[in-house]
């Protein structure tokens, strides 16, 4: 069956536009219960939905990756195609509420680059379930949405994502950027005043094959250590109760390893906190030094980086007009966010473009964000 023959005539019923997201600071931390400072950008995955007569069959066109795909409500199992896996755990999910969905085709386009820890996966999930919310009045709240797409990702896709990605892409303000407490989910919106400078997505364009294995481990890593001080400590239940203090306790209890991946979410922490200040207050110099702290927490103490993410840093750091630079997202490749005087951005891309390719043998791409608003339907 060809697209053409399936999507004839379409009427879109319900629209959806679900953003990816940045994190300016506070990486690794939400699955430890820390805090982080993401925002949905102006980037976007496209959906357009429409209920058909069949009762259980679905129908999903992607023309990014210009694939189709037929199923039954009633016959939902894991796929090889990984973009499947995303929208079926949605369903899966929405089911195990006991929500009633009926037969219904969908087209999805996607502006987001794969693979560049721009969250692709959360705006995939997160726009898919709030389409279904609308289309079949399902009558679930934002939170909810949420939720669902966190637990997709857990449960059927299989990666143990903390809520951050979700959270961002559906609840995030245009022109703010949110202090989240992912132990609490309390929510403070500040202002994206970057003054002279814009943000500057640089993607290496490289994704490692240690991405998704490596970030498992280390989310056993910092689970293990809790284990460990918790039975000193009965009130801890994640590495946000525990603090210096303790962690220096229990030293000689922890692998060096594991050690060195507790402090870096402890003082990750403490960086996001402060960047939340730094930001208020308009200090943009310091709020791009604690990036770049950040970037070396995670590449010497959580060891999620590479060659190519650090070498984009390096070369940034001598710059006086680029504030602060880090790797983003579960590392490994993907993209380095940068805080960079905006006319000096074209003259920038081409240096760094230029020294990139001399090392690499690799095209990097760039992407210009601004803090755009969440999940909408239309």
């Amino acid at each position: 069956m060809t697209f053409s023959n399936n999507f004839k005539d379409f009427r879109a019923e319900v629209k959806v536009s679900s953003p990816g997201r940045i994190n300016l600071i506070g990486e690794h931390t939400d699955y430890n219960n820390g805090f982080v400072m993401p925002t949905a950008i102006d980037k976007k995955i496209f959906f357009d939905f429409k209920k058909n007569e069949s009762g259980e069959n679905c129908k999903i066109y992607s023309k990014t990756f210009d694939s189709y795909y037929e199923f039954s409500l009633n016959e939902i199992s894991k796929q090889e195609d990984s973009w499947k896996n995303y929208l079926l755990g949605v369903i899966d999910e929405i089911q195990k509420l006991n929500k009633k969905l009926l037969g219904f085709d969908c087209i999805i386009e996607s502006e987001l680059p794969i693979g560049a820890g721009i969250s692709s996966s959360a705006a995939l999930e997160c726009g898919f379930a709030a389409g279904l919310n609308k289309l079949f009045k399902l009558n679930l709240s934002k939170q909810e949405i949420v939720e669902l797409s966190q637990r997709a990702e857990n449960n059927f896709v299989g990666s143990n994502c903390g809520i951050m990605d979700q959270f961002a892409s559906v609840m995030s303000k245009k022109d703010h950027i949110i202090l989240l407490d992912c132990k609490t989910l309390e929510t403070e919106f500040i202002p994206a005043d970057f003054k002279n400078c814009k943000l500057l997505l640089l993607n290496t364009n490289v994704s490692h094959s240690l991405a998704d294995s490596e970030y498992n481990t280390r989310r056993a890593e910092c689970e293990d250590a809790v284990e460990k001080i918790r039975q000193n400590y009965p009130e801890v239940s994640s590495l946000r109760e525990v603090n210096i203090e303790m962690l220096e306790e229990f030293k000689d209890e922890l692998s060096e390893k594991t050690y060195q991946r507790c402090l870096y979410v402890l003082n990750e922490n403490e960086r996001v906190q402060e960047a939340s200040e730094a930001m208020k207050k308009g200090q943009l110099k310091r709020f791009g030094e604690l990036m770049y702290q950040s970037h070396r927490g995670l590449q010497h103490h959580y060891e999620v980086s590479c060659r190519e993410l650090d070498f984009m840093v390096d070369f940034s750091e001598d710059k006086d007009f680029i504030y602060g630079s880090r790797m983003m997202g579960g590392g490994f490749g993907g993209c380095t966010i940068n805080l960079i005087e905006a006319d000096k951005i074209e003259d920038y891309i081409k240096e760094i473009s230029e020294a990139y390719f001399r090392k690499f043998k690799i095209k990097m791409d760039m992407i210009s964000v601004s803090p755009g608003e969440g999940t909408q339907i239309s």
